[in-house]
């Protein structure tokens, strides 16, 4: 049973300031005030909210690239560095109203080739603390153009004060065995940022929360034509044939019996609200625990690799100096012993 106490949950379904970090998260210090006043301890952000979902991938044609390059540069150039703080002010706000924020991200690490985005979403906690980072593990058919495939390193489940937590970003919620490892970690809460939407997305939360038994956090993203800047490479291309509205949202909640219990939102910016307990979680497993005493370890095993895909390690050699003499066979000093050292992951 868990000890954590009953809370209010927030869903945001709000559209980003495309293309411009500064203005975005500026929008989301203000939206997370005004959940916090609504009595909010958990906030959820769609996916990529900070700085736009990049939405020429499904809109430009193969001969445009001269247009993709230049949104891509573009975002890359508002993607956030958690390794400089790009987030603080995210953090900041966490950290004054008091309560646990789950944000998607286009994510950059310039400590390493500088210009690879990764489509990732952050954990942060009521005391402004980084608390996770996941990276989609496998961006959807033509998002690979932009976001390189992530690792596992964040595919864990973070106790906060609210319960367990875990997120999978949008489609990965379609592979079985990305939302197994989150189950057989105990996750309570499980938040899905999302640029998916409609009846078929629903269903899929819906059908989450019955399996996991667990509370489902889907948190989608509407936007307008409006929301794209005059000027943008493309722009005609982009909002081209979508009579208004490029994303619905359908933002939803759902509890743990696979009842939708707040949304969906659709074609509106808004904030959905839920009490969320997440001891119902335990009773609901009575019935099913499809990590525990509905699983099958004898027949069935999930073995996840953790270890951080860095390109580049780094063999740190003795100070010897390699003399014609010293020199063996095989072209190595003799006395000068390589030692693997690995560049660490930059966590914020």
């Amino acid at each position: 049973m868990s000890s954590h106490a009953s809370h209010t949950v927030a869903v945001v379904q709000h559209s980003p300031i495309w293309l411009d970090r500064a203005a975005t998260l500026e929008r989301a210090v203000d939206l997370v005030r005004e959940a916090a006043r609504n009595g909010a301890r958990l906030i959820a952000f769609p996916e990529a909210f900070v700085a736009g979902y990049p939405i020429w991938v499904w809109k430009l044609r193969t001969s445009d690239n001269d247009i993709a390059m230049e949104l891509y540069a573009r975002l890359l150039s508002q993607a956030v560095d958690l390794s400089s703080d790009d987030l603080r002010p995210l953090r900041d706000a966490a950290r004054s109203h008091e309560v646990t924020i789950v944000c998607g991200v286009n994510e950059c690490d310039r400590s390493l080739s500088g210009t690879t985005l990764y489509n990732t979403v952050v954990l942060i906690g009521p005391d402004g603390r980084l608390l996770n980072r996941h990276r989609k593990l496998m961006p959807t058919n033509t998002e690979r153009i932009v976001w390189a495939m992530g690792d596992a390193s964040g595919l864990a489940v973070t106790e906060t004060a609210g319960g367990k937590v875990g997120s999978l970003i949008c489609w990965e919620n379609y592979m079985p065995l990305a939302r197994f490892a989150l189950y057989a970690q105990g996750v309570e809460i499980h938040v899905a940022p999302t640029w998916d939407q409609g009846d078929r997305w629903v269903s899929s939360m819906r059908h989450i929360a019955s399996e996991g038994r667990c509370w489902v956090l889907g948190s989608g993203s509407a936007m307008t034509n409006d929301d794209i800047p005059d000027g943008t490479p493309g722009r005609d291309r982009i909002i081209a044939g979508d009579d208004g509205w490029i994303n619905n949202g359908d933002s939803v909640i759902v509890n743990p019996e696979g009842e939708i219990v707040a949304g969906p939102l659709r074609q509106e910016a808004g904030i959905l609200y839920a009490e969320c307990d997440p001891a119902v979680v335990a009773r609901s497993r009575y019935w099913l625990d499809v990590a525990g005493h509905y699983g099958r370890p004898d027949i069935f095993r999930l073995q996840i690799n953790r270890e951080a895909r860095l390109p580049i390690e780094v063999l740190a050699a003795s100070p010897t100096i390699a003399t014609s003499d010293s020199l063996h066979d095989d072209g190595n000093a003799d006395g000068a012993i390589a030692t693997k050292q690995d560049i660490p992951l930059s966590t914020g």
